[in-house]
């Protein structure tokens, strides 16, 4: 028989807890069982178990200082359980995925969990399948990954945007190390797939760093598990904050724009996390989970203060601590205005800061905490712009369907136009724009929620302290932290880790064709890059590369040329990173940001930038190259000012055909193979004096098979447009540029690269021949690219990319090829409806005479190529990243370079 004798309060025990800041509730049990007596000392579940915690990031350059600040943390009270990548903000997805793991294995946590992507769709009817990637916002999300970018292109794809985050503005790769884990196509964990595993195993907390589509559709999937969600807090939004006032003779108090978006003549009421998915953080705010919220009215009132910066400088004692300052530098030195110290600010740092200053604290009934003043307030978040009801095809939910989608209202809240782009004419208003889609909104009504929202920075306690903000303290204090460090930077993992560059050594070689390759980095182009280093020098002189940014994977992928020059001793060769946007489609007022009217045809999961960018996994197998992109600055190219190294920045590719022009000898001329849109070529022709230079243009691209054959084209994530090419439809007004010059074309269209799209023949050629780094390489990657065709649907164009290596093969000219051409007069339709834009068609008037290639021997194609790359002479350097390591193991003196010259 147990008989309870007492249960009290020891309030000496409840003081020593508050004293130490870490109070507890306290309970003391007596108890009787049977003759013994026991005192039991029990704690309460929530201070026993460590706090689970979830993160969802978009992986800017905050989101890794936000990170750094909790994985800092003792585990055993709060515990990093998985990571999900936010596809649809400010970073790609394949280089968000590997840049997360190498900032974990830095940090000794590989045992974190990280998801990305995932290839389900969401039905007409509003049913969400399994595994939905996120890469859209939720309200156009169909059955693909391709489509609109009516919120994403508020943000800037190339410097200052997507181009500097995916590659932390040149640090990740010169800094971080590389662990084993890696993106690998059907293998990487998806981001619905990791949410629920670490949901599903008990109560934890979610920190939203970016977009909340992923969230958004785990609850609405799995409505089940909403009692394991404890608490979400999320960076984002702005209610009625405090903005900074520079240089402004305004002395009302107020901002005269709520939001962060740029420009504000469409919307000025939004900030870029929420706005990136209005209908996703609507839903997340309204499922009833206790939601505290970190706006642009908290965060603009802690700035990155100069006094922090220089505090920062002077105190980097851990590796985290140098990459974070290290990345706030470049920033920093290459801001656009004077301004940086009151405009950048710490978000979703400060976040994390506020949130376990909350949690550790919550036994406070209104979210008193360390580092920031809060309030309760009634908001919503605002989906679509008055009048209601409204059906003017903006709007997804309704437009189209009798019973609107995810059950909303006909008329009510998001039943009115959405925003459809940052051009939107609805939108557009002179002096301030009028859509509010994204804006946090409070109000009183039966759709506002009330919600915990942070609405200052708290001073620093220590008045005498040059740090104003009592975060600014803790943060330093935490990353410079000796415990729970990064173990190494790239450098420091090697005993003996060194960078070379190579060059070749060409002797008295006499130099071929001078050629310039315009490649968009699909994985067919790296193959023809790897054969055009091949080629003799005395046949082929490639003196320079210029990357297409409008294609198949996005402009931070340079890198991956980079490492493929580094490989074959080529780092001579300059490479020329091309326009962000095709022809027409940059935002006039602020041309960092634009449309995506033809690149919204490339999918952005498996089988698009995810594996371009990527190199299908395989980029990582490379040697690392000492050059990459970085966004060093020059005020000799036109720069605000010098940043440390500004002979590091990375060229233009107009910069780059301009010095390859001018290092030409006197009478030279430049012969052009373009793999990719003609975004490049157009500006090179349409530049001073150029078409005189230029000897011929070899593009692989456009379809004129369906004169012969009702052939149909390759676009095949644009239904309606039967008969297009990529290349063309990707740019279709540079492409009509080009057929309209006056330089000469030689066209490798889509039915002859066709007739070479056969992975069981090449690879079958490869294993017979001489196992070079190259044909190794190149045969992982065909394999890779066959095996995922045959498995998984979303890869069955693979062999497009298998067909563009024959522009190069036709470039060398080999006469066993037997190639025979035919003249037409060409015309690339470049207007009007998307049925037709990038269609090639013969115009007997108004058409440019091209040399099409009409016939060559298949069978001869597969055995030249395979013997270029099996040739032993102009092999890699270097074949892999592991021959890399196995070299930084090792002392320089036992390292033998036979086939070039060290530089």
């Amino acid at each position: 028989m147990q008989t309870m004798f007492a249960l009290v309060w020891n309030n000496e025990v409840r003081k020593l807890f508050c004293q130490s800041q870490r109070v507890m509730r306290v309970i003391w049990v007596a108890a009787m069982v049977g003759s013994l007596g026991a005192l039991v000392f029990l704690v309460d579940p929530d201070d026993a178990q460590p706090h689970r915690i979830l993160v969802d990031t978009d992986a800017d350059t905050d989101d890794v200082f936000a990170l750094f600040y909790l994985l800092k943390q003792d585990s055993t009270r709060f515990d990093l359980q998985a990571i999900t990548i936010n596809a649809n903000g400010w970073s790609e997805a394949g280089h968000a995925i590997n840049h997360v793991y190498d900032i974990l294995f830095m940090m000794g946590r590989d045992d974190i969990p990280v998801g990305v992507g995932g290839e389900g769709g969401i039905l007409p009817n509003g049913t969400i399948l399994p595994n939905v990637g996120g890469f859209q916002p939720i309200i156009d999300q169909g059955m693909s990954t391709a489509g609109e970018c009516r919120y994403r292109q508020a943000i800037p794809v190339a410097q200052r945007g997507r181009l500097d985050v995916n590659s932390n503005y040149g640090l990740r790769k010169a800094f971080l190390p590389q662990g084993s884990r890696r993106y690998t196509p059907l293998q990487q964990p998806t981001a619905q797939q990791v949410m629920i595993d670490a949901i599903s195993s008990g109560p934890i907390t979610v920190f939203l760093m970016g977009a909340h589509t992923n969230f958004a559709i785990f609850l609405m999937s799995n409505p089940h598990l909403k009692k394991n969600v404890k608490h979400v807090y999320a960076m984002g939004g702005s209610v009625r904050p405090n903005c900074p006032k520079i240089n402004s003779s305004d002395s009302s108090g107020e901002c005269s724009d709520i939001g962060n978006l740029y420009p504000q003549d469409s919307n000025p009421y939004a900030e870029f996390n929420i706005f990136s998915d209005p209908f996703a953080a609507y839903k997340v705010l309204h499922f009833g989970i206790p939601v505290t919220l970190i706006p642009l009215d908290a965060t603009n009132t802690i700035p990155l203060s100069k006094s922090f910066f220089m505090e920062f400088e002077r105190r980097q004692n851990t590796y985290e601590a140098k990459y974070s300052f290290q990345a706030l530098k470049i920033i920093r030195d290459t801001w656009l205005s004077d301004a940086f110290h009151e405009q950048y600010c710490m978000w979703d740092s400060f976040l994390v800061g506020v949130a376990l200053s909350i949690i550790r604290n919550s036994h406070n009934l209104y979210g008193e905490n360390e580092f920031a003043e809060m309030q309760y307030m009634n908001i919503t978040v605002v989906t679509s712009n008055e009048p209601y009801g409204a059906l003017d095809g903006s709007n997804p939910l309704i437009t189209g369907y009798s019973t609107p989608r995810f059950n909303v209202q006909k008329n009510g809240v998001h039943s009115g136009h959405v925003q459809m782009g940052m051009q939107d004419p609805f939108c557009l208003q002179k002096g301030k724009g009028k859509c509010q889609d994204g804006y946090t909104k409070e109000g009183t009504g039966e759709d506002a929620v009330r919600v915990l929202v942070a609405t200052k920075a708290k001073p620093n306690h220590d008045n005498r302290s040059i740090l104003g903000r009592e975060f600014y303290k803790s943060f330093l204090h935490v990353i410079n932290s000796p415990e729970r460090t990064g173990r190494f930077d790239i450098r420091t993992q090697y005993p003996f880790h060194r960078e070379f560059l190579y060059k070749p050594d060409f002797g008295k070689k006499i130099r071929g064709k001078p050629v310039v390759f315009d490649m968009d980095m699909s994985a067919g182009d790296f193959l023809a890059l790897l054969y055009l280093l091949k080629l003799p020098v005395e046949l082929i002189n490639l003196k320079g590369i210029l990357i297409s940014s409008t294609g198949w994977a996005t402009p931070a992928t340079i890198d991956v040329v980079y490492d493929i020059l580094h490989m074959m001793a080529r780092d001579d060769i300059p490479v020329g990173l091309g326009e962000a946007f095709a022809v027409g489609q940059a935002n006039p007022s602020f041309a960092a940001i634009g449309d995506c009217k033809y690149s919204k045809a490339i999918p952005h999961g498996s089988g698009g930038y995810l594996d371009s960018d990527t190199l299908y996994g395989l980029a990582r197998d490379l040697p690392r190259s000492p050059r990459r992109y970085t966004t060093e600055n020059s005020v000799k190219f036109g720069d605000p000012r010098d940043t440390d190294n500004p002979g590091l920045r990375q060229p233009s590719a107009q910069e780059v055909w301009k010095s390859i022009v001018e290092s030409l000898d006197p009478g030279s001329k430049i012969t052009i193979l373009t793999n990719g849109p003609l975004t490049n070529l157009a500006q090179i022709i349409l530049s001073e004096n150029t078409s005189s230079l230029i000897q011929g243009v070899y593009i692989v691209g456009g379809h004129t098979g369906y004169v012969y054959d009702n052939s149909e084209g390759n676009v095949f994530t644009v239904p309606s447009n039967k008969y297009a090419e990529f290349n063309m439809f990707l740019d279709p007004l540079a492409a009509k540029e080009v057929f309209t010059s006056s330089v000469d074309i030689r066209l490798v269209p889509l039915q002859m690269q066709r007739r070479v799209s056969s992975f069981s023949t090449i690879l079958n050629r490869m294993n017979a021949t001489t196992q070079t780094p190259e044909v190794v390489f190149a045969q992982h990657l065909l394999s890779r690219l066959w095996r995922l065709q045959q498995e998984h649907y979303r890869y069955h164009h693979m062999d497009i990319f298998l067909g563009e290596i024959l522009g190069a093969a036709i470039l060398a000219g080999n006469p066993h090829l037997n190639q025979t051409f035919t003249l037409k007069p060409l015309k690339v339709l470049a207007d009007g409806d998307i049925t037709k834009i990038g269609e090639i068609v013969i115009d007997e008037e108004k058409g440019k005479q091209v040399t099409i290639l009409e016939n060559f021997n298949p069978e001869t194609y597969y055995d030249h190529f395979v013997r270029v790359l099996g040739d032993h002479r102009q092999s890699a350097v270097l074949g892999s990243f592991h021959e890399q390591e196995r070299m930084w193991n090792s002392p320089p003196e036992k390292m033998n370079f036979v086939h070039n010259q060290q530089v």
